[in-house]
């Protein structure tokens, strides 16, 4: 499968709350083929179903080396304060903000037998299961920016030739 375009900050799918995935069938299958493809290629840490045009609740990561998915993802723990870090996304292309995110980070969900699993982490982990499960609750890492930092972000957004 090859990897799929990703969608620009702007686009309406980037907003929507995904869809829980009720099925495993072929499209879906073919779907954690595209996310593990599209997480393949240099500084992605993570690719959100949304982020390439598909409203369900999955994505995949590319972090230390290890590439996996993981579908229906839900965060069941976060601890440590918020820290800001520095964090980009695929979506904004090119923009890097101060973004609070916890240090550590649990996410449930199933894979594609529909056996549950979970991931966890810190560090970049941490971070890229908090980025990618707010990609499918509609949240960009913007939305997340503290008030002067956002207005900054936008700013750059306005004037960047992507957008």
């Amino acid at each position: 499968m090859p990897e799929r375009p990703i969608r620009l900050f702007g686009d309406p799918v980037l907003k929507t709350v995904s869809a829980h995935v009720e099925q495993i069938d072929d499209g879906v299958r073919s779907l954690v083929a595209d996310l593990i493809d599209s997480v393949r290629l240099p500084g992605r840490a993570g690719v959100a179903a949304s982020q390439i045009g598909v409203n369900l609740r999955a994505f995949s990561y590319n972090v230390d080396g290890e590439i996996g998915y993981i579908i229906n993802p839900v965060i069941v723990e976060v601890s440590g304060d918020p820290e800001l870090i520095d964090e980009g996304c695929l979506s904004v292309p090119g923009l890097w903000h101060k973004t609070p995110r916890h240090p550590f980070a649990r996410v449930r969900g199933i894979d594609l037998d529909g056996n549950e699993i979970e991931l966890s982490g810190s560090g970049l982990m941490a971070q890229a299961l908090q980025h990618e499960t707010d990609h499918l609750d509609g949240i960009l890492y913007l939305d997340r920016l503290e008030k002067d930092e956002r207005r900054a972000a936008m700013r750059e957004v306005r004037e960047s030739d992507w957008f």
